[in-house]
């Protein structure tokens, strides 16, 4: 669900989730990939299939049986985490610099590279007098049955202790 809604991805808990979910995959191919046939193309070829899969899912499912706006469920830019992952992997030639480095990279940069499309929903906007971003404000508008109201809430967590920025910890944490 973290990667589904886009009010959902917020500063907290989706750059922090997400990336560790997608990374399983992306890992798995790239072992295989390079154990069996020693190509360092593993991880962008499972960012590239699990994208397409994921495309697939939220046009057929969101829009073609609900109707709901294809803009506002997209799916995660992964493919150049899978390259970042790749590329260390072909210059170590090292299961543990790849561990390490690839996976520190993969989660740093998770947010910055999904940060030119959630930009526009990042926008503040004062509804009846509440301060909302327009992606809670989509999220309010509409509603989804079996959501409970309690995830949207996320910004009210303890991470807040961490200081005003809390987008490079949550980037840390999933590093």
């Amino acid at each position: 669900d973290w990667d589904f809604w886009i009010d959902f991805k917020d500063r907290r808990m989706w750059p922090t989730v997400a990336p560790i979910v997608a990374m399983c995959f992306a890992a798995a191919v790239q072992s295989f990939l390079w154990q069996k046939f020693r190509l360092p193309i593993g991880a962008t070829v499972a960012c590239l299939a699990l994208l397409t899969g994921e495309w697939i899912n939220r046009y057929d499912n969101f829009w073609g049986w609900t109707f709901f706006p294809i803009n506002l469920v997209f799916p995660s830019a992964l493919i150049p985490m899978g390259f970042w992952l790749d590329v260390v992997l072909m210059m170590s030639g090292s299961w543990l610099v790849t561990a390490l480095v690839g996976s520190m990279g993969w989660g740093l940069l998770f947010y910055p590279i999904n940060w030119p499309v959630l930009a526009q929903y990042h926008q503040s906007a004062e509804i009846d007098g509440v301060l909302l971003t327009l992606a809670d404000l989509i999220g309010f508008n509409y509603v989804r049955t079996g959501t409970p109201e309690y995830i949207r809430m996320v910004e009210r967590g303890t991470l807040r202790t961490f200081g005003k920025d809390v987008v490079p910890v949550a980037a840390f944490f999933s590093a």
